[in-house]
């Protein structure tokens, strides 16, 4: 292979798409998702290389539409170069293709100014799907809009008299009370000897945000940025589609005229008549037929809590065995071995949480029910690597009212605020149903879900969330978590050794900043 492969006028064509045209690995660049998706499919089906298919079948194929389509066009003719070349990807992808070859297309999408609530809808897809949102830790959320109003979810769904007053009532208090809250904090953590101002501001900043959060309604609106690939897009829209409100199903027809236009092929099927649709409808279907038959009641004020509900008294001998069998020539439950002598030989040098538990670990399974505030929810919901669901926000729960407010003289008017929008939602929930009520509850308010996680998650999730910089809140969930393994199998859980199980900062954001500090300073001395 090598260099040879391509003569001077044909590699002078393929350098701008390849990192390196004479090197067994290489990386695409400047070309289309739809390109890379059909490239990748004939790829499959042919000894060629992918250099080589790119050239014979895509640079020079005159029907392709490539030059209009992967070239330098010098106007808005991007779009119309993608619709025209269609047809010749399309053939591709049936003649070659199939389900899989989705998953190597993928797109940026940015969606803004949509509710809190629709962002978890959308933040909800376990694999395939990256979504990054904009933080209530560093960003304020009372600014206003254009039109001088506050930032909140305001669609026809949610006409009636109580909506916008109660909402208008959280975020008028966020508002009133970010700057004195931030003043108090600064008062009481001083600026350090060596701690630069930005880092300061940064972390007080962090600190008045975090405990003000519990104040925003499910209704607040947040921007977030998704990566993910065709595949995982396609049953994403799908699944907005079917979801029960309406903000989740416009944005489902949203995201397909946009997606359309930069892997059109691979998410075609997403709303079509054939499969999408009837496959949205079913879903529909299956929620109500489900909601018809579950118990329901008047559920007391719950504290914050973590259940073990499931774990498996065998787990150990099913780790050691799945450690064992890729090194043995026996079947598995043919495998024998120490448990201990075995999780000491996976597991006892780790030096650090970045060194991954191996996938032994996920023999040993649990299920928690978990109760504690939407914010914290919204932090942990972020772990996709295993199955989790949640009950309807509301309000019977109870919320809580976070103990650095006390401190600082200001939990009545946090609990005068959230006790008012309680008594909103009652009247929403009555007049407009359960689903579209929870856009007017405050995050502060506890909610119930459950998590179905391996040991190897547990290790992750637990080791990450635990940190000291981590908002007390889900820190506490994640202890909690471990706590309840380390009861049931102290020895799987011993080697989880960069779980903090102590108070935490009292200022959270402090060291962490002071590290970014002084990574910001390595860069400038780099770069004098």
């Amino acid at each position: 292979m090598g260099g040879r492969e391509f003569n001077a006028a044909e590699s002078s064509l393929l350098e701008r798409y390849f990192t390196n045209l004479d090197r067994p690995v290489f990386a695409l660049r400047n070309l289309p998702e739809v390109v890379k998706g059909a490239l990748f499919s004939r790829y499959s089906r042919t000894e060629k290389s992918l250099r080589r298919v790119l050239l014979d079948e895509f640079i020079n194929e005159p029907d392709s539409g490539f030059e209009r389509l992967a070239g330098a066009p010098s106007s808005a003719d991007d779009m119309v170069a993608v619709r025209r070349a269609e047809d010749f990807y399309e053939r591709v992808l049936v003649g070659y293709g199939d389900d899989s070859v989705a998953e190597l297309a993928g797109a940026h999408v940015a969606v803004e100014q949509v509710s809190t609530l629709a962002a978890k809808a959308l933040e909800d897809s376990r694999i395939g799907i990256s979504p990054l949102e904009k933080s209530t830790r560093y960003v304020r959320f009372d600014r206003p809009g254009a039109d001088g109003k506050y930032l909140y979810h305001r669609g026809a769904e949610l006409r009636h008299p109580d909506y916008e007053p109660g909402a208008d009532g959280l975020f008028a208090t966020y508002s009133r009370l970010v700057e004195p809250v931030t003043s108090a904090i600064r008062e009481k953590f001083p600026q350090e000897e060596g701690e630069t101002d930005r880092g300061w501001k940064s972390a007080t900043r962090a600190k008045a945000l975090d405990l003000l959060r519990g104040l925003l309604p499910a209704g607040t609106l947040t921007n977030l940025g998704l990566f993910g690939n065709g595949r995982a897009f396609e049953y994403l829209i799908t699944k907005m589609a079917a979801n029960e409100l309406p903000e989740c199903q416009a944005l489902a027809v949203e995201l397909h005229r946009e997606l359309s236009l930069v892997i059109p092929s691979f998410v075609r099927r997403a709303l079509d008549d054939k499969y999408g649709r009837p496959a949205a409808e079913r879903m529909a279907r299956i929620r109500s037929a489900s909601a018809r038959l579950a118990l329901s009641g008047n559920p007391a004020s719950s504290p914050p809590s973590v259940r073990l509900l499931e774990s498996d008294a065998d787990a150990e001998r099913k780790v050691a065995a799945a450690a064992l069998f890729p090194y043995s020539n026996l079947p598995l439950d043919q495998q024998v071995g120490d448990p201990s002598t075995v999780l000491e030989a996976l597991l006892a040098d780790r030096a650090n949480r970045r060194q991954r538990a191996p996938r032994a670990l996920e023999q040993a399974q649990y299920l928690f029910e978990i109760t504690a505030n939407f914010a914290a929810y919204r932090d942990l919901q972020r772990h996709r690597m295993l199955t989790q669901d949640r009950q309807l926000l509301g309000t019977s729960l109870g919320y809580d009212s976070p103990p650095g407010l006390a401190e600082l003289g200001k939990e009545d008017e946090f609990g005068r605020a959230v006790e008012a929008a309680a008594e909103f939602h009652g009247r929403l929930e009555r007049d407009l149903g359960p689903a579209v009520a929870q856009y007017i509850v405050p995050l502060a308010f506890h909610v119930r879900w459950y998590f179905r996680a391996n040991l190897r998650e547990v290790y992750h999730l637990c080791e990450l969330r635990t940190t000291p910089q981590g908002h007390p809140d889900y820190r506490g969930v994640a202890q909690e978590m471990f706590r309840r393994v380390e009861e049931v199998h102290p020895r799987l859980a011993r080697y989880a050794r960069f779980v903090d199980l102590g108070k935490g900062d009292e200022l959270e954001r402090r060291a962490s900043e002071r590290r970014i500090d002084e990574k910001l300073s390595a860069i400038d001395q780099r770069v004098r």
